[in-house]
């Protein structure tokens, strides 16, 4: 370990929340909970006025509903918060080379690698400026530790929160991390630390007495050495500015288990799709294809193939993962899809034949739906139905919309043919509520606005679209947030 306070982790307070709040001031000081409106949704964000009344993150919606019932509901909104946290990543790369994401809200920064610290009077100031700049260019807080490891900076960021700074000086690790719970070292989740306890040990400092041997008797090798070794508040881990990434995957979990063979083919192939262009975004392909598959009865099956060589082809991938689902048995239904992507590489290898295989069954498949029939202007019922629905899918409780007279918005509910609008900007004063027909022309989709005025790289697109889960996504109720019809309470107060 160093004998420095020069790495530095910052964590951004309950993210998604906050820009939520900071992109709509209606919601200013209230409580916001982020995630997945369904029956089967669970906590994305929770803002810490929604906190007191004890919602989390990971906690079911349903839940959620009932602790905060007044609580204001939103589909999370990917997009945007992606866009903020590069905006924060670049204000971390500013200061070292080596920059360590941990997710969208989080990141390692070794301070001394770029000459930004290398005492603690210099680290703190890092730090308070950090806090400074992001506030200046997002509107958001963000919470800061400093300390001599990696492991320290994480626990300091965790005692900052929220909206604050703490430095722990080399040499006073011992003390501080002895009376802790041992729930607080890295890797000691709920069934660890249950063990512990059996066992007579409750903290950190009863870890280190325990001793290497009794831990390896209790946890085994590799975990007993590095529990022991944590509590003695060793930790030489460095910060990595690349980590590979080891597959890509998306996947659903639907809020009716799904009973048909077909429908559930068809999904297996919308995610194949999503997957791929994932894998293509990141410039990536991958040999092995994997399909997981949730029952009705909470049990999970996953099945691989792998290809000859590496592709990032959506057919070839379709096609895999239409034959993994060949060989599970989706009788009783099914709650959960996913596909991913594995052993991936920087280079394709393609297999022609499932790409000119693939592109046939696609063109037939467009001619059964009748779209080249459209384009000669046949099917008018079909095409005006695919119409209704893409109108129905695009108020997403939280997402942002324009109208021509009122400008501005955001959905705060949908439903019965009906969308509920708050007409407000992130620099206006809260805006007022009105509602239309889902079918309204003067109603479309829009781009989020920048939290900060001035700062147009904030505006994303796709805003409008159905929002979905994917690894680490809430799943989304698309129709139903509460508020949306006439003679309806709106989703959100205030």
């Amino acid at each position: 370990m160093r004998n420095a306070p020069t790495i530095l982790h910052l964590d951004m307070d309950a993210f998604y929340a906050s820009v939520e709040q900071a992109s709509k001031p209606s919601l200013r000081g209230k409580a916001v909970i982020v995630g997945g409106l369904g029956p089967r949704g669970v906590v994305a964000t929770a803002s810490y006025e929604a906190r007191v009344f004890g919602v989390h993150s990971a906690m079911p919606m349903a839940q959620a509903r009932r602790l905060a019932p007044n609580a204001a509901y939103l589909v999370p909104r990917f997009g945007i918060y992606r866009d903020v946290s590069e905006q924060v990543m670049g204000l971390l790369r500013e200061l070292s080379p080596l920059v360590e994401p941990l997710s969208l809200d989080e990141a390692f920064v070794d301070l001394e690698a770029g000459g930004a610290a290398w005492d603690a009077e210099s680290a703190r100031l890092v730090g308070a400026r950090l806090r400074a700049d992001i506030r200046a260019v997002t509107g958001l807080a963000g919470s800061v530790g400093l300390a001599a490891s990696k492991m320290l900076a994480k626990i300091a960021s965790e005692q900052a929160k929220p909206d604050g700074l703490v430095l722990i000086e080399p040499g006073t690790e011992r003390a501080l991390l002895g009376p802790m719970s041992v729930r607080t070292l890295p890797g000691v989740g709920p069934a660890t630390g249950d063990h512990l306890r059996r066992a007579g040990i409750h903290t950190v400092e009863e870890i280190a007495e325990a001793g290497e041997d009794e831990l390896v008797r209790l946890l085994g090798k590799a975990h007993g050495h590095a529990l022991h070794a944590m509590a003695l508040a060793q930790d030489e881990r460095p910060v990595v500015a690349e980590r590979e990434a080891k597959s890509v995957s998306v996947e659903d979990t639907y809020d009716v288990d799904i009973h048909d063979r077909v429908r559930v083919g068809l999904e297996v192939q919308r995610l194949a799709d999503r997957c791929v262009r994932r894998l293509r975004g990141a410039g990536l392909s991958g040999r092995t294809i994997v399909l997981k598959v949730r029952r009705y009865d909470f049990s999970t099956l996953t099945r691989s193939e792998t290809l000859r060589g590496p592709t990032d082809d959506p057919a070839v991938v379709r096609e895999a993962a239409a034959r993994l689902l060949d060989a599970v048995d989706t009788t009783g239904g099914v709650r959960l899809l996913g596909v991913g992507v594995s052993g991936l590489a920087d280079y394709t290898q393609e297999d022609l034949f499932a790409q000119a295989a693939g592109a046939a069954e696609a063109a037939g498949a467009a001619g059964e739906r009748g779209e080249y029939a459209e384009e000669e202007g046949g099917h008018e019922e079909a095409a005006e139905e695919r119409r209704d629905v893409s109108v129905e899918r695009r108020w997403v409780a939280g997402h942002d919309v324009r109208h021509v007279e009122y400008g501005h918005g955001w959905v705060q509910g949908s439903g019965l043919g009906r969308v509920t609008v708050r007409f407000e900007t992130p620099g206006s004063e809260p805006g007022r509520v009105r509602t239309f027909r889902v079918d309204d022309p003067g109603l479309e989709g829009a781009d989020p606005l920048p939290l900060v005025a001035g700062r147009s790289e904030g505006a994303v697109t796709g805003a409008g679209g159905a929002g979905v889960s994917d690894a680490g996504e809430a799943e989304v109720g698309l129709t139903e947030a509460k508020g949306g019809g006439l003679g309806e309470a709106p989703a959100v107060s205030g």
